[in-house]
Formats: C-alpha cells, structure tokens, sequence
C-alpha cells in the first residue's frame, strides 16, 4: 500500500459490500498499518457468512479497516477500540462520512482494559496489534477468561510472519501469511 508522508492523512480502500470503493482517511503514525487489502480479501471470505447481523470488536482498530470492511458487509454494530486519541478522532470522522453513527461505537482504550470491562458479546473479534510491540499473546488470555465472545463466536489474529501466532487454548480455524504478515481465524476449543 503507497504510503503519503507529506503531511496529508494517508487512506485505505473499502474492498466489498455498500462501501466497496469508498476511502478511509487515517493519521501518519509510525505503528499504523492498515490490513493489506489481499489479507482483507481473504479474511472476509473465509467469513462470508458470519459477518451479516454479527456484533464485531474491532481491537487496536488503527485505520478501522476491518470494521468499516465488515459495517460494509452488513455487520449489526462494530466497537472500534484504539488508545490514541489522534486515532480515535479519525475513526469518529470516517464513522460519520460514512454515516454508520447507528451501529458504529468508538471507545478511546486500551485494547486490554477493554477486555477487562463487561461487554459483548461480540460475534467476531479482529486483533491486529502494532507489530512493534505485540500484545497478542496477552490480549488472547484475557480475551479466553473474558466472556465477550459470543457462543461460536470467531477471533481474527494478525501478527509478524516471523512469530508463530500465539494460539495455546484456541482452536485454528484457517491461517495464511502475505509478505512479512501472518492472520489466521481462531475459535474457542
């Protein structure tokens, strides 16, 4: 993805549903890398079906890529949850340009006191973590002793090729890897 480093917002491309085309506009921020649009691509196929009526959290939303991709596919509701507040504003605005405010709700936290809280249950949970510092491991024991995924509920992990995917107390349901990026769909055992 080309990235503009002269100032301006960078942007994303909605690749399916109601959306398909439209952009997204997001902060230059060294740890935000939207999902490629291919791994998007394959991860909306693998969940055809259970993105219509579902409840999404999206975690570490960053761009909110993967919950604007599924608000687009016709989820119910989508939680984008950043702890950036330049972030937060961005997705507040692209929540509006797109005027999904109705089943849209954008929380500034941390990805894990999110977790800690009651809330959910959330049908699909996206984890996409900044590379850097990855928090995946962590975020995905809390998220197995919290009980915001719904009953046959699917987590999306994406995390560094280099590192295998922290999956200990989780079933893998799919997994693929696209240059330095491996994503893979988890569901409780």
């Amino acid at each position: 993805m080309e990235r503009a480093h002269h100032g301006m917002a960078n942007e994303v491309r909605i690749i399916g549903g109601k959306f398909r085309g439209r952009k997204l506009t997001f902060p230059d921020l060294p740890d935000l890398r939207p999902t490629l649009g291919r791994v998007r691509e394959t991860l909306f196929n693998w969940l055809r079906a259970d993105v219509a009526d579902s409840r999404c959290l999206d975690l570490f939303a960053g761009s909110g890529a993967l919950g604007f991709e599924a608000l687009s596919r016709g989820a119910a509701s989508v939680t984008f949850v950043d702890a950036d507040r330049k972030v937060v504003r961005s997705l507040r605005q692209n929540v509006v340009r797109l005027q999904v405010a109705d089943r849209a709700e954008v929380i500034c936290r941390r990805a894990e006191a999110m977790l800690r809280r009651d809330g959910g249950p959330w049908d699909i949970v996206f984890i996409d973590p900044p590379f850097r510092h990855s928090a995946l491991a962590g975020i995905l024991e809390l998220l197995a002793d919290s009980q915001v995924l719904a009953d046959g509920g699917v987590v999306y992990v994406e995390g560094p090729r280099r590192e295998p995917l922290p999956t200990a107390r989780w079933r893998q349901l799919k997994h693929a890897t696209a240059g330095d990026t491996q994503f893979g769909l988890l569901a409780t055992p």
